[in-house]
């Protein structure tokens, strides 16, 4: 696929997606016409659509069109369509409707496409009905290549709708201007604070930070009275210490004043 012709079928894609919300994988219902196109040409059917919309796809056909098939006797065709998913259409296999009419009764619903379909036909008068509803990408075999319909009219007319009703509102309304907006943001973040500081209160000082308390000097004990307390009681000490120094003195004098003067019996004075 070339390039340009590449670049406005993702532009395309681009407008279905913002506009009519499609999302991948696409959904691409295919007819009975563009499956024996392919069958008998030896087309890539799948691939050729994947590579067309440059997305994943998930091919579907419906009951109708699948017993428009079986009336061809076509075996390569038939069992081409049965790898694809069926799609229910609720008309009745016993009775079952020109797939023109069935497809377009799955697709318009409510002159919108509701479950966002994209349609490969090789009906040229299908193709026309469907180019009437909004939001509707069209496929079909052009020489042995896929090839991607223009937008239509009405797909074209209801995103330029939008697009202005996006413009106007973003510069009319407020909301959409982002002033409500950020107005409702700083009236909840001020309540939040307000809430904050309730709910924690005053802040206290970090107790690492702080220098210690200094004690009153009438609280604090004199240097004289730290020494004489010192004193006193070195002096009490030692007096204590002596005492008993003294009286071991004491005690062994004694005991040798006994022993020298001592006088042995019998002697003569």
């Amino acid at each position: 696929m070339r390039q340009k012709r590449a670049k406005s079928y993702r532009k395309q894609l681009l407008v279905y997606a913002h506009t009519f919300k499609f999302r991948q994988p696409y959904q691409v219902l295919v007819d009975d016409q563009i499956v024996l196109t392919a069958s008998d040409s030896r087309f890539y059917l799948v691939k050729s659509l994947g590579q067309t919309l440059q997305a994943e796809v998930k091919p579907m056909i419906t009951q109708c069109c699948m017993q428009a098939l079986y009336a061809t006797e076509n075996q390569d065709a038939i069992s081409l369509a049965k790898t694809y998913e069926r799609r229910r259409c609720n008309h009745p296999p016993k009775d079952p409707k020109n797939p023109l009419e069935c497809i377009e009764s799955v697709v318009n619903i409510n002159g919108e496409n509701k479950h966002r379909y994209v349609v490969a036909s090789q009906n040229i008068e299908l193709r026309r009905k469907l180019r009437r509803i909004p939001g509707v990408p069209i496929l079909h075999i052009n020489r042995a290549v896929m090839v991607m319909e223009p937008l239509s009219d009405a797909s074209a007319r209801i995103s330029k709708r939008k697009e202005q009703e996006k413009l106007y509102k973003g510069l009319n309304d407020a909301k959409y201007a982002g002033i409500k907006h950020d107005e409702e943001e700083k009236g909840k973040n001020s309540e939040k604070h307000q809430s904050k500081k309730r709910k924690l209160g005053p802040k206290q000082p970090n107790p690492l930070s702080m220098k210690k308390k200094k004690k009153n000097e009438s609280e604090l004990p004199k240097k004289e009275e730290l020494t004489t307390t010192a004193a006193g009681n070195d002096d009490e000490g030692n007096k204590k210490k002596r005492k008993r120094k003294h009286k071991k003195k004491t005690a062994e004098l004694s005991n040798d004043e006994e022993t020298t003067f001592k006088i042995p019996e019998g002697s003569e004075e």
